[in-house]
């Protein structure tokens, strides 16, 4: 395996590689002190590794001798992965590649160079722009069917996988407003988290929604300042993946129980115009609309006073008054004092609401042309989420959090961030300012909010935000994205004891990400992955046909207790089935979808007598080790029929 990259994901992916899956790995990096390697690269190899795996203790340059302490089993220095770095790394003969640069023109000169070396290598892209990596995901597949014409694409598995960091990461990140966890997947359309339930809530109960116990936790889990993010293991580690008869001998130990949750926001406002303008309510301020309210009570009021003092009709009387209002009646001389006095207190209602209807008209313009740049936040917001942050991830996060329905605020400091365009074709409203400064947060309504989301990449602004938002509301939800593992654990665990009544989370992008990239490089299609306290499920969706631990098997014989467990069955057609599960969703900003949806066949809550056919395809959850023995290169034996 070869890790080509410049940041921390590229030395968590490969200890995963090498710690997890037992694989032998190169790891490619930039120079220290390289123009445009980030900041807590700028060491040297050692120092880089020490720093962002406090564990390691040395780096190999040659071929390893069973230290599994190390990042890598050989480690190149180089500013790019071009053709001769590539070959010094031996990608004509690996199996898998990933190309983890920050920068996407990087990434893809090396797919399309490593593609040209090695039509059978395996390649994991990291790419921001999802439309490019579809197209490049075809591109480089197609060359490699032209390549290597013979190749049996079922011996060897060639494909091209394009991920995002910051996609792997955002539903994790989104999850904790929508159900106040991080622990959840997406799948054929449906959102399924993972549930922390108390000793005295046992799964299996009449009326329990959970589809399956997935981990017996650790007896740390309810001290505040317990192991939430250890590395524990044994008795006091959590359990995962237990059979049945575990779950119910368990006493005293939570338990995590996989759930399909759903969301609905609140509804949108009917008054809307043209369909997709602002509220009546945003267009016009409160005092305007009472004053505009005044101005046609009095109106009313006149005509009504006419009708009976003067004896006419009611819409001759009402008519009059109009005219007498904007100055083009027929002075009252001669005629009753009762005329004269109402046509006089027209003329003053007419001269009242001449200013009434210029504010009227600016403020209209106003709002029209700021909801053209930016939407402020509606007065009377509340139970909406705080978001700080516009790049890379916090775009991602609120595309799901719209996806939802939920409202978002969103606090930027640069306004020419690459999810202000997103944000303003949502809607969403915006407040620019530095968060750190006072009254910043305030503006984004933080005291009414139902949760706040540090999505900055400044970890010390992430803990600052939080920080203070916690103390405008103690028990606001608050997540936070923290490069450093250890620092977001010291965090957790400190926020966690003070506000023992809230939720708080802190994670690194990277470290959830790591799991889905390193899975994707063993060749598998993974739909997510749930930590459970500081270990990983992860989430696959497999086709049973080739696979000699499920073909012609039982679900109760392909079980496996702390290694895998078959979750669902998918019944779509083979020729219509999508690699990630996934259901075609409308598109913001087009009014509509692409035309294709699929309607949801996943089938839950299999009979355990259920036997396993070539055509089929399962969602399987399984321990990270668990996933490489079971679909990785090294097959482990296959167990005698009893």
């Amino acid at each position: 395996m070869i890790v080509c990259g410049d940041d921390g994901l590229a030395h968590r992916l490969a200890v995963e590689l090498r710690g997890v899956y037992r694989e032998t790995v190169t790891l490619v990096v930039p120079p220290a002190g390289a123009a445009g390697v980030p900041e807590h690269t700028q060491l040297t190899p050692v120092g880089r590794a020490s720093a962002l795996f406090g564990r390691m203790s040395r780096v190999v340059t040659g071929p390893s001798s069973g230290d599994r302490d190390a990042v890598a089993d050989r480690l190149i220095e180089a500013a790019a992965p071009d053709d001769d770095v590539l070959l010094r790394a031996g990608a004509e003969e690996a199996s898998a590649l990933a190309l983890v640069h920050q920068d996407d023109e990087v990434n893809i000169r090396a797919a399309l160079a490593a593609r040209r070396l090695n039509p059978r290598l395996r390649l994991v892209i990291r790419l921001y722009n999802r439309k490019l990596g579809q197209h490049l995901e075809e591109l480089l597949d197609q060359a490699a069917a032209v390549s290597a014409p013979g190749m049996d694409r079922d011996e060897v598995d060639a494909s091209t996988t394009v991920l995002s960091d910051a996609d792997t990461a955002a539903p994790a990140l989104a999850a904790t407003v929508v159900a106040g966890t991080s622990k959840v997947v997406q799948a054929d359309g449906l959102l399924l988290r993972a549930v922390e339930r108390p000793p005295a809530v046992r799964p299996g109960a009449a009326g329990d929604p959970g589809l399956c116990t997935l981990a017996l936790l650790s007896s740390t889990t309810g001290d505040p300042g317990g192991a939430d993010g250890s590395d524990s293991s044994g008795e006091a580690g959590p359990q995962l993946l237990p059979d049945e008869a575990s779950v119910q001998a368990a006493s005293g130990r939570g338990t995590v129980v996989l759930e399909a949750v759903s969301y609905r926001g609140p509804d949108l406002s009917p008054s809307r115009l043209a369909g997709r303008g602002a509220p009546l309510a945003q267009v016009f301020s409160r005092r305007l609309r009472w004053s505009l309210f005044g101005i046609f009570a009095s109106v009313l009021g006149l005509a009504v006073a006419s009708w009976l003092t003067t004896g006419d009709p009611p819409v001759h009387a009402a008519y009059l008054t109009i005219l007498d209002i904007f100055a083009i009646g027929d002075p009252a001389v001669g005629e009753p004092t009762s005329r004269q006095v109402i046509q006089m207190l027209s003329g003053l209602t007419g001269l009242l609401l001449l200013p009434v209807l210029v504010a009227a008209v600016l403020e209209g313009l106003g709002t029209f042309r700021t909801a053209a740049a930016l939407r402020r936040p509606p007065r009377g917001l509340s139970g909406h989420v705080v978001l700080l942050g516009l790049g890379k991830v916090g775009s991602r996060v609120l595309a799901r959090l719209r996806e939802l329905d939920i409202p978002v605020v969103c606090v930027e400091a640069d306004p020419e961030a690459r999810g202000i365009a997103l944000a303003r074709r949502l809607r969403v409203p915006i407040v620019i300012g530095d968060v750190t400064t006072e009254g910043v947060l305030e503006a984004a309504k933080i005291q009414r909010a139902r949760a706040l989301l540090a999505l900055t990449s400044a970890d010390i602004t992430n803990l600052e935000a939080a920080l203070y938002a916690r103390t405008v509301k103690p028990h606001l939800r608050v997540s936070m994205r923290l490069f450093d593992d250890a620092f977001a654990s010291a965090v957790f665990r400190t926020l966690r004891a003070a506000h023992p009544q809230a939720v708080t989370r802190s994670r690194s992008v990277s470290t959830l990400a790591a799991p889905a990239f390193a899975a994707a490089m063993m060749g598998r299609q993974i739909l997510g992955a749930m930590p459970v306290e500081r270990r990983v499920l992860l989430f696959a969706a497999v086709d049973v046909a080739g696979h000699p631990l499920l073909e012609g098997r039982t679900l109760g014989q392909v079980f496996r207790e702390g290694a895998w467990r078959i979750l669902a069955l998918d019944l779509a057609d083979p020729d219509e089935r999508r690699p990630d599960l996934s259901v075609p969703r409308s598109s913001y900003g087009d009014g509509g979808g692409d035309g294709d949806a699929r309607k949801a066949e996943l089938v839950w809550n299999l009979p355990q007598s259920y036997v396993l056919r070539p055509e089929d395809r399962v969602v399987i959850a399984g321990t990270r080790q668990g996933l490489a023995d079971l679909l990785g290169r090294r097959q482990p034996r296959v167990p005698a029929e009893s």
